[in-house]
């Protein structure tokens, strides 16, 4: 089969830190679904695994961790799938990934495609979807209530979502604005990533290059009860402690450069919560199957028309070429929403 690999981690700018390669079909067992790939989405962490993981030797190493594809075969123990099944996933972070014409994945971290959207628009969403969703529901604590347009604002919970014109920003911000009654604010630097953020249902957007406090306050907001840290949490970490309420609660999901004394959150009792989505599929978690429930029912919300793709830009199909340019641009920290691509 058809795959996109490397034997080193290198840099973008050189030619093999992306090669076409040629790799058996794997065979398929146990609770895997053996899946044709058709569409893929390129996020942060393939370019940080790209940058800084080395294969095994002579081995290589592929990345991909969005995928929508076509189940060709079943394992013995699968449950919730059958073959011709078209299915999305955001797979395992130890497994070889979605940059390839096939893949095994788990069924319990798989589901059902949205059936009102295509392939490409689809293979936006997974990894953000399930990382929102588990930030918000999983980690924060809030509750899911009734699909409904974007809340009024005033309510006592006020999110501050950093970065929130991303990948996962740009579904957290309508999984908060639409499932929660929350008031949402987010943070984006440009003017297009501004507008992008207020279509996505935010109630109000501030720059996060501009100190935070007083653009709240220009809002009449003194204070937030949950700030979601999506990227340079280290750069904003006294800002964030200073605008976050008594007893309020920080998540974040990126890699800070710099440590953080996080004894500056003692005296405010802010609550520290981290997410990682792969947590799940790496240590095979007794309710590892609750990403294919939450996959099937933002597939629904999808559907019914609650939430919607957060696809940026289609890069063409999947080759190292195409791949290579994909990186590049999400290392360029200029991306509005997914890089996806689509057929080999």
């Amino acid at each position: 089969m058809k795959a996109i690999g490397y034997l080193q981690p290198k840099s973008i700018d050189k030619p093999n830190a992306l090669i076409d390669i040629e790799l058996p079909t794997p065979t398929v067992r146990g609770r895997d679904i053996l899946v044709k790939v058709d569409a893929v989405s390129v996020n942060p962490v393939d370019t940080k695994v790209r940058a800084n993981s080395t294969p095994a030797p002579d081995e290589y190493k592929v990345l991909g961790w969005d995928a929508v594809g076509v189940v060709e075969a079943i394992g013995e123990d699968v449950e919730f799938f059958k073959v011709g099944d078209c299915v999305w996933y955001a797979g395992d972070i130890t497994r070889s990934g979605s940059n390839a014409q096939f893949q095994l994945v788990d069924e319990r971290i798989a589901g059902l495609k949205p059936k009102s959207l295509s392939n490409i628009e689809a293979a936006a969403m997974p990894l953000t979807a399930i990382t929102a969703w588990e930030l918000l529901f999983d980690r924060l604590g809030f509750r899911p209530l009734k699909p409904q347009p974007a809340q009024s604002v005033g309510h006592t919970s006020r999110i501050l979502i950093m970065g929130a014109a991303g990948g996962v920003g740009s579904v957290l911000t309508q999984l908060a604005a639409r499932l929660t009654n929350a008031t949402v604010i987010g943070t984006a630097s440009r003017s297009k990533s501004q507008n992008w953020v207020k279509e996505l249902g935010a109630d109000y957007v501030i720059n996060h290059h501009q100190p935070l406090l007083p653009q709240l306050r220009k809002l009449g907001i003194e204070s937030v009860s949950h700030v979601i840290s999506l990227t340079h949490t280290d750069e904003h970490f006294d800002q964030l402690v200073e605008v976050l309420a008594p007893q309020g609660k920080l998540a974040l999901i990126d890699d800070p450069t710099e440590s953080l004394d996080i004894m500056k959150l003692k005296f405010k009792s802010i609550s520290l919560h981290w997410e990682f989505m792969f947590t799940r599929s790496m240590f095979t978690t007794t309710d590892m199957e609750k990403q294919h429930e939450l996959l099937n029912t933002l597939s629904s919300l999808i559907d019914d028309g609650v939430i919607k793709s957060t696809l940026g830009e289609n890069y063409g199909n999947i080759n190292a070429q195409n791949l290579r340019r994909a990186h590049s641009h999400i290392e360029s920290n200029q991306a509005i929403g997914k890089v996806v691509l689509a057929g080999f």
